[in-house]
């Protein structure tokens, strides 16, 4: 179906923190899904992966992951210098802070007109990845979906190591992680620590693996690969469809 897009804000922490948000055109009431960019905040690549999940019939709340420390609408180029303005300031955020956030756009989609109050979906990339596995602490999250998520084998996130392993047993959702197993930011050994993780902790979860680089589903780079982006998109549409259509019909 199509779609209609705005951007808006929120206060957090009195920082105005932009939302692209993106729902069918259709009026009607939809599963609200926070969906988190990589390290490049909301660029082109992040916001037609937004679109096309809107699509599907969900709304697509998507927050500017660096509010704190870069202006309104800040979007990273993908070069060797962005990497480091993004590195930078994900060094400069507090993992609570990111917590914070994660909060207040669910708390935001929960009261949304178009949203159907409960439940929450969660999607992200690389370091929103990571961030999607730490949102489905919040127990109105009931599908997270992980896209080659970085840091959570190794801590890593915010200006301090991140505890996400340890709390893994406090989410009530369940998770759906993919991986490129050609990604050195997640390695295999990183990949076999978040899985016995899982394991230990009881989490329900799923686990898709392609032979693919980290950021293959980014259209505009090298390490793009459509076909495993392709598969990788509807699996991801089944699985936030399973678990939360017939959940919000519930509701």
């Amino acid at each position: 179906m199509q779609v209609k897009r705005q951007n808006m804000s929120i206060l957090v922490d009195d920082n105005a923190m932009r939302i692209y948000l993106v729902s069918p055109d259709k009026v009607g009431k939809y599963p609200g899904i926070l969906f988190y960019s990589d390290i490049y905040q909301l660029g082109s690549p992040i916001t037609r992966l937004a679109d096309h999940l809107a699509g599907y019939g969900f709304v697509v709340a998507a927050p500017e992951i660096y509010h704190r420390q870069l202006p309104i609408g800040t979007v990273i180029e993908p070069t060797d210098l962005g990497k480091i303005q993004g590195n930078e300031a994900a060094r400069k955020t507090a993992t609570s802070e990111f917590d914070t956030d994660a909060n207040a756009v669910i708390d935001f989609l929960s009261k949304h007109e178009g949203v159907a109050s409960q439940p929450i979906g969660v999607m992200g990339f690389c370091i929103g990845g990571h961030l999607a596995c730490r949102a489905a602490l919040n127990p109105l999250v009931k599908a997270s979906v992980c896209v080659y998520p970085t840091g959570i084998h190794s801590g890593k996130l915010g200006k301090e190591k991140a505890d996400t392993l340890t709390r893994l047993s406090e989410i009530q959702g369940e998770l759906f992680l993919i991986f490129g197993t050609l990604d050195p930011h997640v390695p295999e050994e990183g990949r076999v620590i978040i899985k016995q993780a899982l394991e230990k902790a009881k989490i329900r979860h799923k686990i898709r693996e392609y032979k693919a680089n980290h950021t293959f589903m980014r259209d505009d780079g090298y390490r793009f690969d459509p076909v495993a982006t392709d598969h990788a998109m509807q699996e991801i549409i089944s699985f936030l469809q399973s678990k939360l259509v017939n959940l919000t019909m519930a509701y």
